[in-house]
């Protein structure tokens, strides 16, 4: 184990275009970052945070190009590629963490067999609100469970760092400053226990009767019962799957009447539950997207 546990870096939304979700993104109030292509066959166009965490809505730039990666043996791609196959053209497929050492974490993943292949480096440029334009270096780790086909977690190191004032990025009309949680649902989330362990490094994890909570540095992971999921979130989920699955947000504002102004300027439908409020689900979001007033 790491002294220390890693901090939530993004979460991977697939969506069937991105297009559609830059678009439902704007009207929940995001500033949505300009359209980047990976190298590999996918596109993504994100929203970064104050905190430092982002969102990484996914799609297929070239359907053959993403083929060709999986021949490669691109985890990534080839993932992002049965998630749509088994699960939908818009989810949530990934929860991801950053490391300064993702080499480390892949040997830790070996170790507990947990990995889920060979690490993934690239680049690709970044383009900035300003028109400037800069390369965004990555290394990735993947970890995986047998159990848990529709969910795949990873550690990423930034070998080029992204630039350091993204301020223009980092604000929202919302008001929403950063991740809080994140929500899994699972039938028997201690099941999962161990996994997390290896995944986020020797984090505090505390039981309840609904599940577990897992301390990341910066944001808890939760691993709820289909009845947490509907007490916390009001989703319902079905419970014929034994399986993990990423299902909700839960993003940090500092005033919860600008975010729901926001809303209803916009016409987002939303409800309030346990001082939250609650954007329905959409096709071109793929998560619960929960809003909580946090200093």
């Amino acid at each position: 184990m790491i002294s220390s546990p890693h901090p939530l870096d993004h979460l991977v939304l697939p969506t069937v275009n991105i297009a559609l979700a830059r678009e439902r993104l704007g009207k929940l109030g995001f500033t949505v970052a300009p359209d980047a292509r990976h190298p590999f066959g996918t596109e993504n166009a994100c929203v970064f945070f104050a905190d430092k965490t982002y969102l990484e809505p996914l799609g297929v730039a070239s359907q053959e190009q993403c083929e060709t990666s999986i021949a490669d043996g691109n985890v990534f791609v080839a993932r992002d590629q049965a998630y749509r196959f088994r699960v939908s053209e818009d989810g949530f497929s990934a929860v991801v963490f950053g490391t300064d050492d993702a080499a480390v974490d892949d040997k830790r993943f070996r170790a507990a067999t947990i990995s889920a292949g060979r690490m993934l480096d690239f680049s690709r440029p970044m383009r900035m609100p300003d028109g400037t334009q800069t390369t965004a270096g990555f290394r990735l780790a993947f970890a995986a469970d047998l159990r848990a086909p529709d969910f795949l977690a990873f550690c990423c190191q930034r070998i080029n760092p992204l630039p350091a004032d993204r301020g223009a990025l980092e604000r929202h009309e919302n008001g929403v400053t950063g991740i809080a949680r994140v929500a899994m649902s699972a039938t028997k989330p201690a099941a999962f226990r161990s996994f997390f362990e290896h995944v986020v490094g020797n984090p505090r994890i505390f039981e309840h009767s609904f599940g577990l909570t897992i301390k990341a540095a910066n944001a808890d992971i939760e691993l709820l019962t289909p009845q947490g999921i509907e007490a916390f979130y009001d989703l319902r989920v079905g419970d014929h799957d034994p399986g993990l699955r990423a299902r909700a947000i839960l993003f940090k504002t500092r005033d919860l009447s600008v975010t729901s102004s926001h809303f209803a300027a916009n016409g987002v439908t939303y409800t309030r539950k346990n001082n939250r409020i609650l954007a329905r689900l959409a096709p071109e979001q793929g998560a619960l997207f929960a809003f909580e007033e946090i200093a």
